[in-house]
C-alpha cells in the first residue's frame, strides 16, 4: 500500500482514447513530473505531457483527485490519452522510471478501495461479476450488488444483533440490579424474526446459477436428434450431426443468452445399455453424470424413459411422419425446418426467469450463503436457550459472520482469490 500504482484503466489499444490510472502517495509527484503542474481538483485540463528526458509523449487530458474522496481512497490522477499503442506503452514506459512507482497487479485498484474502506467485500464481489456479466440480468444484479444491495442489509441485521448483544450484556454484567435482571420479553421473538429474514433471503435462487447460466441438457438414445436440436438453440454447428449411431462422444457445452437470460445447453452422448466402443462408454458415463447437474433436461428418447431432477419430453422430429410418436410431449419441434423452437426458447425462459432471480432479488454466490446460514444457525439457537452466556456466544457468532461477509475479518487467501478475478488497471 506504501507503493503507487499504475495501469491502463480502458480496453486494449489501438482505441480512440487510452484511460492511466495512478493512485498511490506519489501521484502527485507523478503527475507534475509527466505534466508539468498538478491541476486544478476534478477538472480536466489538457496538458502536454514529457518523458524524464523532456521529450513530448502526448497532448492529453489530465484530472487529478486528491484522497482519500477518491474511488481507491488514495490520491489518484488519470491521463487520458490517445489510445495508441506507442503512446500507451511510452507513458508507461515514463511512469515506470519514476521513483517508488511501479505496474499495478490485477484489481490492486479495487483491492486498495476495500483496504481503504471506500467498499466492503460484498461490493467488491458485485463489482466483480460486473465486469464478466454477458446478460442484462446478469448486469442487474451485478450491479446491484456493487452498489450495496446486500451489504445495507447485513449492516442492518449486524447493528439489530449487536443492540441484542448490549441487552444480554446488561444482563450478564449488572445482573444483581432490579432493572436488567431479566432480558425483554419480546428478546427471543426479536433474535428470531431476524433469523426469518435471513432465512428468506437463503432460499432464494442462488448466484452461481446467475453466473453460470440456467443449465439445459440434452439427452437421449443415439439418433434422436439431440445434436441437431443443441446446434439450433446455440445458432451454430458446434456438435457433428448425422445419422451414424454413436457420433457424439463427449459432454459439449455452450452459453447462449436468450431474451437476455443466460443459458448454458449441453449436448450429450447418445444413452444406450451397451456399446463395444470403450470412447462411446466414456461418454455414456459423462452423459449420466451431466442429468444429475441439469436444471432441465431434454428428454427426446422413448416417453417416460429420462431420467433428471427437471424434465421435458420433447418430439425431435415433428417434421417427419411417423407411426409412432409421443403422446404428450411437451413441445414438438423440427431442427431442421425450425418449426416450434420459437416455442420452445420461449417456454425455456419462462421457466429460466422462474429459477433465476428477479431484477429486484438479491442473489448470494456460495461464500455468502455459507456465511448466512452461519449467522441464521446461530440466531435461532440463540432464540431457544435461556442461559445469557451461550446467547452472548451465539450472537457474537453472528456477529463475526456478519464481518466475514462484509470484509472486516477476511483472509489474505481469500481476497487474493477475488480480487485475482480482476483485470489489470481496476
Amino acid at each position: 500500500m506504501s507503493d503507487t500504482i499504475f495501469a491502463l484503466s480502458s480496453g486494449a489499444p489501438p482505441a480512440a482514447i487510452g484511460i492511466m490510472r495512478i493512485s498511490g502517495p506519489e501521484a502527485a509527484a507523478a503527475l507534475k513530473a509527466i505534466a508539468s503542474e498538478v491541476p486544478k481538483p476534478r477538472f480536466a485540463s489538457v496538458r502536454r505531457l514529457h518523458d524524464a528526458r523532456g521529450d513530448q509523449l502526448d497532448q492529453a487530458l489530465v484530472l487529478w483527485f486528491p484522497g482519500p474522496a477518491t474511488a481507491t481512497g488514495e490520491d489518484l490522477a488519470e491521463l487520458h490519452l490517445h489510445g495508441g499503442r506507442a503512446i500507451i506503452a511510452a507513458v508507461e514506459r515514463a511512469l515506470a522510471e519514476m521513483p517508488g512507482l511501479r505496474r499495478a497487479a490485477p484489481g490492486e485498484f479495487t483491492r486498495r478501495a476495500f483496504a481503504n474502506g471506500r467498499i466492503d467485500l460484498a461490493e467488491a464481489e458485485g463489482l466483480a461479476d460486473l465486469l464478466t456479466a454477458e446478460t442484462e440480468l446478469q448486469r442487474r444484479h451485478a450491479l446491484a450488488l456493487a452498489n450495496g444491495s446486500l451489504s445495507s442489509r447485513v449492516y442492518e441485521w449486524r447493528d439489530r444483533v449487536l443492540m441484542l448483544s448490549a441487552q444480554v450484556e446488561a444482563v450478564l454484567d449488572f445482573g444483581d440490579e432490579d432493572d436488567v435482571s431479566d432480558l425483554p420479553p419480546r428478546f427471543a421473538a426479536q433474535v428470531e424474526d431476524t433469523a426469518r429474514e435471513l432465512d428468506t433471503l437463503l432460499v432464494a435462487p442462488k448466484a452461481e446459477t446467475l453466473r453460470e447460466g440456467f443449465r439445459v441438457v440434452l439427452a437421449g438414445p443415439p439418433n434422436s436428434g439431440k445434436s441437431s436440436l443443441f446446434n439450433r438453440l446455440v445458432g451454430d454447428d458446434a456438435a457433428i450431426a448425422t445419422p451414424v449411431p454413436g457420433t457424439t462422444r463427449d459432454v459439449l457445452s455452450r452459453p447462449v443468452a436468450i431474451d437476455g437470460v443466460p443459458f448454458v445447453f449441453v449436448d450429450t452422448a447418445g444413452l444406450r445399455d451397451a456399446t463395444d466402443d470403450t470412447i462411446e462408454a466414456i461418454g455414456i458415463e459423462r452423459a449420466t453424470q451431466e442429468l444429475s447437474r441439469a436444471d432441465l433436461v431434454l428428454w427426446m428418447g422413448p416417453e417416460a424413459e429420462g431420467q433428471g431432477v427437471r424434465l421435458w419430453e420433447v418430439d425431435s422430429f415433428a417434421d417427419l411422419p411417423k407411426d409412432v410418436s409421443k403422446a404428450t410431449p411437451r413441445h414438438r419441434v423440427s431442427a431442421a425446418t425450425g418449426q416450434g423452437i420459437a416455442e420452445l426458447q420461449s417456454d425455456l425462459v419462462t421457466l429460466a426467469r422462474q429459477a433465476l432471480p428477479g431484477p429486484s432479488d438479491v442473489a448470494l454466490n456460495r461464500r455468502q450463503r455459507e456465511l448466512l446460514e452461519d449467522a441464521s444457525a446461530a440466531l435461532h439457537q440463540s432464540s431457544t436457550v435461556t442461559n445469557p452466556l451461550l446467547i452472548a456466544e451465539l450472537l457474537r457468532t453472528a456477529r463475526a459472520a456478519f464481518d466475514r461477509l462484509l470484509g472486516r475479518a477476511a483472509t489474505e487467501d481469500m481476497l487474493d482469490t477475488l480480487f485475482g478475478r480482476f483485470c489489470i488497471g481496476k
